[in-house]
């Protein structure tokens, strides 16, 4: 059986299109390069960002998004992935702009999470995913409770993510965020979904080590078994 092409519309950051890469080619099962998929990626570091266009009326990112998709639809992709969870607030409008599907990260998230028995997860994201309220809409029906920072824990995680990992800030005092992460675990989280595909980078980078969901995984993972290759 032909496997299929696989596009990253990427570049929301620039570590984030690489970790997803990273994790589509250590979770698929090969003894050779030929056995793994090929991937188009277009890190397109010009796509507005998404937050400031929900909350502070900022450039609309579906042009770019739009114009990533139906680049990586005429290289050959079969099936596309957009490894940023705000961007998914913008999902239908990409997913109308190609013939080919865009896997959607935040419902696969939410599949797993269900197959798991989890019950309530702590949902960590930027301000403009929360506001939105798409992990909501997504995970209704699952029976899993989602709880959401206090605005300071919220404002810790947003600063993180972007005086942190967007900055490039291996030196990062995380102190706050732990702190954060601390307290929804005491709230009754079972988990801690990772909702900006910069929080996996920044668990990792800043060692903070707690039971925690990738979404990015869940979308490398999906894309493995999609595109018709094995998985480790």
């Amino acid at each position: 059986m032909k496997k299929k092409a696989i596009g990253i519309i990427g570049g929301m950051g620039p570590l984030a299109t690489a970790d997803l890469f990273e994790k589509i080619i250590l979770h698929t099962r090969a003894s050779c390069d030929q056995d793994h998929l090929r991937v188009f990626i277009d890190s397109n570091t010009g796509i507005p960002d998404r937050t400031a266009a929900i909350l502070h009326n900022g450039a609309d990112p579906v042009p770019e998004l739009a114009a990533s998709a139906r680049g990586l639809e005429r290289q050959g992709a079969e099936l596309l992935l957009m490894p940023c969870n705000t961007a998914h607030h913008f999902y239908e409008a990409v997913q109308a702009s190609v013939s080919v599907p865009v896997l959607h990260m935040i419902r696969l998230t939410a599949r797993a999470l269900e197959e798991r028995g989890v019950k309530t997860a702590g949902l960590l994201a930027t301000d403009g995913t929360i506001r939105t309220g798409i992990y909501q809409r997504c995970f209704a029906g699952s029976g899993i409770r989602l709880l959401t920072p206090d605005r300071q824990g919220q404002q810790a995680m947003m600063d993180m993510i972007y005086l942190g990992v967007k900055a490039g800030r291996q030196d990062y005092n995380a102190a706050a965020a732990r702190e954060t992460m601390e307290a929804l675990l005491d709230q009754g989280a079972e988990t801690l979904i990772l909702g900006c595909t910069e929080l996996p980078l920044a668990v990792k980078l800043y060692g903070i080590g707690l039971p925690a969901t990738d979404p990015t995984l869940e979308l490398a993972l999906a894309a493995i078994r999609q595109a018709g290759a094995e998985m480790v």
